[in-house]
């Protein structure tokens, strides 16, 4: 949502970061079980965001 409305592309945030395409475009599609803290904070860095707007948990019911 956040690339929509600021009109971004994956290539722009690879471009901004460094981090590979094949990594973002698997954050994007929420395939990644396992991302690196720094690779969030890149992100973070790059859009000018805090973590907590970036991804959200929710605890899963027993």
């Amino acid at each position: 949502m956040i690339l929509g409305a600021r009109l971004l592309k994956i290539d722009d945030v690879t471009k901004g970061t460094g981090i590979s395409r094949t990594t973002l475009t698997n954050i994007y599609y929420r395939k990644s079980e396992n991302i690196e803290l720094k690779t969030l904070r890149k992100i973070c860095d790059f859009l000018q965001i805090p973590l907590s707007e970036l991804i959200e948990y929710t605890p899963q019911t027993k």
